[in-house]
């Protein structure tokens, strides 16, 4: 899979389309870049842009964005809801795919670096990438905002991380680093800006002050008003959705809310959203009010409407979720080819994918093959006194069937490595060595896929079991041949595991796989007789 930075510029211009489009024009043209989410506010007086790409590639997008704005923005006539020090307010990098939070602070340190020298204005560093503790956070760095940097900056401890230690006008600062991927969350309420920035002051981190921290850990929050939607908001960055997800801070507002006798009208998700942070949400609403919902699209749905995130415009989930939106920019591998498309592959003149990847395609119908017995089972009168069973059954199978999809292409790319070992240079004992430690390596990769295989399926032999025993009688063939299909594909990954273990060197590893494989099969073997049993049992 490709290396993806996130990066997630804010210039302070929400109101001028023609600048607004030049920017997200430079972005588009530059090589590597793609330009997922163009997010302006009128009130704010600010567009967030986001775009992602290999990591020269993202810092060459947002230097280019900034050199476009640079002769079209003046911050000298600029104002806005939103807090701000410069036209480009904040360019932060967040890791997306395949790379760490160090790439990230050494993208903003070289973005930094280029911008400065390139524009001569003052650059700070903050979060992941802050030299000092003092600016790690953002809200610290904008004290007094834009129209305090003349001052600021005459001062040796507001000295730039970049550039001079001089005020431009037309530009201010611009602050850059690298973090986890930040939530920008904003809750409507039906009343004024003052009482918006009251619930902010008792939600958010920072609460009051010292002596009155707030009551969620990695919030931000201020009120302000949105006049084109003639509401207040509870505006608020969350830091670490899994530390304090989404529901959280919404249900928190609503009951901050309901004691000063407000209504909320839904909320706002500003730019995009992992999709990890939504489905949280959605297994909160699940547990807390007993719903049975497995399918991810609408899981997704249940928490547009329990958010209310299309209260102010349409939430479509290909638009606004980090993930939908990379899925959409890259091929998607073998799972997204169709069934003809992939039996050809199966058959061509190559030697990936083979039986690795059969086996896991046909452990996916299997696992797919016992959810579709439990649907067709549950919610029907004639078996509503199973339905607490059927809740309980389908989901091992739902979750295994996607699983075992990835595996399709997780076996194709790791034997796809070992070949590529194989091919390395040898013309040297170094280049021998490297060379026989990609195999080993790529050896090992693909009987760990293969063995990862075969111990999802070991888990769902009891709940087919019982899927036999009390689903739906007219789907007994289904699960029957669920049963063979499991087992067929557990051979697979017995077979493969084998062939591959020849070639490896580590005897220890080698030994203990074997092992673990053998009894994976004889369980598979054990099982699928029982379960066929019990089926032919059943009238």
């Amino acid at each position: 899979m490709a290396r993806l930075v996130e990066c997630v510029p804010n210039f302070s211009e929400g109101r001028d389309k023609q600048v607004i489009d030049a920017i997200s024009a430079a972005i588009s043209e530059t090589p590597g870049c793609s330009l997922l989410d163009v997010d302006p506010g009128a009130s704010t007086n600010r567009t967030v842009y986001t775009f992602v790409g290999p990591p020269e590639a993202v810092v060459e997008g947002a230097l280019n964005a900034a050199r476009r704005a640079f002769g079209l923005m003046d911050m000298s006539k600029h104002s806005g809801e939103h807090p701000r020090t410069g036209a480009l307010d904040v360019c932060p990098f967040v890791p997306v795919q395949n790379v760490s939070m160090d790439d990230c602070v050494r993208c903003a340190n070289e973005f930094g670096r280029k911008l400065a020298e390139m524009l001569r204005v003052p650059v700070y560093l903050y979060g992941e990438a802050a030299r000092s503790d003092s600016r790690r956070s953002l809200p610290s760095l904008r004290s007094g905002e834009y129209e305090a940097l003349p001052e600021k900056l005459k001062r040796a401890e507001w000295a730039p991380d970049f550039g001079p230690a001089l005020f431009v006008p037309s530009w201010g600062a611009t602050v850059t680093g690298a973090r986890k991927f930040l939530i920008a969350y904003n809750v409507n309420v039906m009343g004024t800006k003052e009482q918006a920035h009251r619930i902010a002051l008792d939600i958010r981190e920072q609460g009051r002050g010292k002596d009155q921290p707030g009551l969620l850990k990695k919030v931000q929050g201020m009120g302000w008003y949105l006049e084109e939607a003639n509401l207040a908001q509870v505006s608020t960055n969350i830091l670490d959705f899994e530390l304090t997800p989404l529901h959280a801070v919404y249900e928190e507002i609503c009951r901050d809310a309901e004691e000063l006798k407000l209504p909320v009208v839904g909320s706002q998700i500003v730019g995009l959203i992992p999709l990890k942070a939504l489905l949280d949400s959605a297994d909160f609403y699940i547990k807390r009010d007993q719903l049975f919902i497995i399918e991810e699209e609408h899981k997704v749905r249940l928490v547009i409407s329990k958010l209310g995130l299309d209260s102010l415009g349409p939430f479509n989930p290909k638009e606004r979720v980090i993930e939908y939106m990379v899925k959409s920019q890259e091929e998607g591998g073998l799972i997204s080819l169709s069934l003809q498309q992939f039996v050809h592959s199966v058959g061509a003149r190559t030697a990936a994918p083979g039986g690795g990847s059969v086996s896991a395609a046909i452990a996916a119908l299997g696992a797919a093959l016992g959810a579709m017995v439990g649907q067709m089972t549950y919610g029907k009168r004639q078996f509503e006194n199973l339905d607490s069973v059927m809740r309980r059954l389908i989901p091992p199978f739902h979750q295994a069937m996607n699983e075992l999809l990835r595996m399709v292409d997780a076996d194709s790319t790791a034997f796809s490595s070992y070949m590529a070992a194989l091919k390395m240079p040898r013309n040297t004992a170094e280049e021998l060595k490297r060379r026989e430690a990609a195999m080993q390596e790529g050896l090992q990769q693909a009987v760990a896929v293969l063995l990862a295989l075969a111990e999802k399926i070991s888990i769902l032999w009891p709940p087919l079991r019982q899927m036999v025993q009390y689903g739906n009688i007219g789907c007994k063939s289904d699960a029957q041949v669920a049963a063979k299909a499991l087992e067929t594909a557990v051979f697979g990954a017995y077979y493969n595991v084998l062939i591959n273990l020849k070639d490896v060197s580590d005897e220890a590893f080698k030994l203990a796989t074997q092992r673990r494989v053998s009894e994976l099969l004889q369980e598979a073997r054990d099982n699928v007789t029982s379960i066929l049993d019990a089926a032919d049992k059943r009238p």
